[in-house]
């Protein structure tokens, strides 16, 4: 397993109004980004950061898995293809379309960054909501 610390940009091939999508871990960068507009995605706070130390535009706890979703994977990758695709299924959802229409009204053209705790990017919800945001556009 290989926990990438560095951020993962994502950019749609075709499409000049899609915006980049980042996906950067909250202890990695917690400074404001020029033209960027930076959203929260997980359902809970991270521990250890506080909320006057920590710069975001959004906190979308809306686009995080359910809670049910979140603590069946427990990050365990040998589950991730079934996480994947059972999370994919809630952003289908009425719900999950209109917090990603909100999140991208939000971002009006710029880049966006996607901001989690987790220590493995790719294995988490916000690099699958990045590819999903990307896909839907």
């Amino acid at each position: 397993m290989t926990n990438r610390i560095t951020p993962t940009s994502r950019t749609a091939p075709t499409s000049r109004t899609t915006p980049r999508v980042t996906v950067e871990r909250v202890y990695d960068h917690p400074e404001p980004e020029q033209g960027a507009v930076r959203v929260f995605v997980d359902r809970m706070w991270p521990r250890g950061v506080r909320k006057d130390d920590f710069h975001y535009d959004d906190w979308a706890k809306d686009l995080a898995p359910s809670t049910e979703l979140r603590r069946w994977y427990s990050h365990d990758t040998a589950h991730f293809r079934e996480f994947r695709a059972r999370y994919r299924a809630e952003l289908e959802s009425d719900e999950g379309r209109e917090a990603i229409a909100r999140v991208t009204d939000l971002a009006d053209g710029h880049s966006l960054v996607l901001l989690t705790a987790t220590r493995d990017l790719e294995h988490s919800h916000a690099d699958v909501l990045a590819e999903f945001i990307l896909e839907d556009r």
